[in-house]
């Protein structure tokens, strides 16, 4: 085998694997593979066996000065995989990277929520809409709007997860929902709110054929899957019928339902179930925001600031 292709043949045979064996997702794979290509690419050497400590310890520090902590981690992770296979498989005999301290400090970016307040006011802004439509048509994409705000918030659900709904995923007499998460794992919530139920149950009724005929849950106008795209359309058209001077993303709202229920004193543990988290780690960032709730809670309101001393 020549040295040009022996990298970039490994790296595919290693993507293999990891499709075949390891069974991750389409998007994990793709992430995987972007960043092995990229460090083939970027070193000087074309052959796995002269990969030295030297030339990670250079690639390394190139990823730290290029990106986000974030992302240095996440490419570092996935060539720790990628050796971890090839010593695996007795490709090499020494792991380079073994040698290497690759610990660093990842600086805490708490999760941006949408104030409850503000919630309100978009939710509210929604019904009033609907309730002025002019016509029977614009009554109805209104309803499919507030059917998918409703969903978002009531479940914490990822936004690919709920364009991604099938109608055998919802069950709205016994007000449950399945969801397949990252990975295709599965998990059921209980949709507990009365409103919410009675939201989707209208919706459900009022677009039953399109659904039917479409093969998912949430229908666009031309009877085609509602794309990620156009909820986020459909965020910011209410965002700004609403006068809210904040930036709104799909994501927030899985936020908010995760600091919400923090904040009513839920098991972090249930959280991390309801989220479909992998590790309770990842659900961890949530106690952040609590904790900084908490500080500013006792910074403005213990009633040691208004003692004159």
């Amino acid at each position: 085998m020549n040295t040009t292709n022996n990298l970039q043949s490994l790296i595919e045979a290693y993507l293999k694997f990891c499709q075949s064996q390891k069974r991750l997702d389409a998007k994990t794979l793709k992430a995987y593979g972007i960043d092995l290509r990229q460090f083939a690419e970027q070193i000087p050497v074309e052959s796995v066996s002269l990969v030295t400590t030297d030339i990670l310890e250079q690639y390394i520090s190139h990823l730290h000065q290029t990106y986000k902590p974030k992302s240095a981690k996440r490419k570092i992770a996935s060539l720790k995989a990628f050796f971890h296979y090839l010593e695996y498989r007795d490709i090499i005999q020494v792991n380079p990277l073994n040698k290497l301290r690759l610990k660093f400090r990842e600086p805490v970016i708490l999760p941006k929520t949408i104030p409850l307040h503000t919630l309100e006011t978009f939710l509210s802004t929604m019904y009033s809409q609907r309730e002025r439509a002019a016509t029977p048509t614009q009554k109805k994409e209104i309803l499919r709007d507030i059917a998918v705000i409703e969903l978002l918030f009531a479940t914490g659900i990822r936004i690919s997860e709920l364009c991604s709904l099938k109608p055998e995923n919802i069950n709205l007499y016994e007000a449950t929902v399945l969801i397949y998460g990252k990975g295709s794992k599965e998990r059921m919530l209980q949709l507990g709110n009365e409103s919410v139920l009675r939201i989707l149950r209208e919706y459900q009724q009022e677009y039953y054929y399109d659904i039917n005929s479409c093969g998912y849950f949430f229908v666009n106008r031309l009877n085609h899957r509602l794309s990620e795209q156009s909820v986020r359309n459909m965020i910011n058209k209410y965002t700004n019928l609403a006068s809210i001077d904040l930036h709104i993303t799909p994501h927030m709202f899985r936020h908010s339902f995760a600091t919400c229920l923090l904040d009513a004193d839920v098991d972090i543990r249930y959280i991390q179930e309801m989220l479909g988290h992998s590790s309770i780690n990842i659900t961890q960032i949530y106690a952040h925001v609590t904790t900084a709730k908490q500080k500013d809670i006792l910074t403005k309101k213990h009633p040691r600031k208004n003692m004159n001393i």
